[in-house]
């Protein structure tokens, strides 16, 4: 009876372990947590969006920075009303091509981010009638386009690429949407497996993210220098391209694309070339900021 109360205790008291995407866009949603008040309130690891959403559903993470494909897939639950999304250009979400859109017949995509592979999907056939074979590669522009029609990088990938210099056609698949749609586009949420009674967080991701918005300055130093990209280019990024709060409109466009990634899915099938072992693929490492 005394070890039983023992192992309960602990498991009561551990601390909620938090995976959090790896990129960019993440750092004012975690800066408390690393360096503010929040710090110390939960253990935080780095993966791509993938790998987050792997290690919340296999139990190896309490919450995590989720995209919205794999948490309407796996029944994930949000626990916040924060997010990463867009109103417009995202500028780190970017498809390219050789060819013209319309005779696109396959995509290389960086399967980091099943949502990112998805909205490129949607776009395609909605604005350009192209439904291509999609293939799992790592974020290297060149090889991709090598061995398929058109390429997906996403994250960080895509910001180390300056698009008007490659000479390619290119979207920027925020910008795409929103002019598909009107609405903006939703990347992830905080989520985690229902029942976990996880609603305790949610004050501790707000103070994380207010005192993130407070060291803006702090941030776009540190992630400049630490992931080799010019200030400006950073700054402007956190000023004109990523949304964190989940209102209405953004709720309208997570529901617009939930409904479009579902019919894309149901006319043909499973999600070709994204398979449930690309979090496994994308195991690669990242910043442990």
């Amino acid at each position: 009876m005394v070890h039983s109360y023992l192992s309960i205790s602990r498991r009561i008291s551990a601390k909620p372990r938090i995976c959090a995407v790896s990129y960019l866009n993440t750092a004012p949603l975690v800066w408390g947590l690393l360096h503010g008040p929040e710090k110390g309130e939960a253990e935080v690891s780095f993966a791509v969006p993938s790998e987050c959403a792997r290690r919340v559903v296999g139990g190896e993470a309490d919450l995590g920075i989720v995209p919205v494909v794999e948490m309407d897939r796996h029944g994930l639950q949000p626990v916040s009303e924060l997010c990463i999304a867009c109103r417009g250009e995202v500028r780190s979400i970017l498809l390219f091509s050789r060819r013209p859109w319309g005779e696109v017949k396959t995509l290389a995509a960086d399967a980091g981010s099943r949502t990112s592979v998805e909205l490129a999907r949607v776009v395609l056939q909605e604005r350009f009638g192209s439904s291509p074979a999609v293939q799992a590669m790592p974020p290297h522009l060149g090889a991709m386009l090598a061995a398929a029609d058109a390429a997906l990088l996403i994250g960080d990938a895509a910001l180390a690429v300056d698009p008007e210099r490659t000479g390619l056609e290119y979207l920027d698949l925020g910008q795409a949407w929103f002019e598909l749609t009107g609405l903006p586009m939703v990347f992830a949420l905080w989520a985690g497996r229902p029942g976990a009674g996880l609603a305790r967080l949610d004050a501790v991701l707000e103070g994380s993210f207010s005192y993130g918005r407070a060291s803006m300055d702090a941030i776009i130093e540190s992630e400049a220098e630490s992931r080799g990209f010019s200030r400006e280019l950073v700054a402007r990024y956190f000023d004109r391209n990523v949304a964190y709060r989940f209102g209405n409109a953004e709720r309208a466009g997570l529901e617009a694309f939930l409904a479009a990634a579902r019919a894309l899915d149901r006319a043909r099938g499973a999600r070709e070339g994204i398979a449930d072992d690309d979090a496994e693929r994308s195991r690669r490492a990242v910043p442990q900021r």
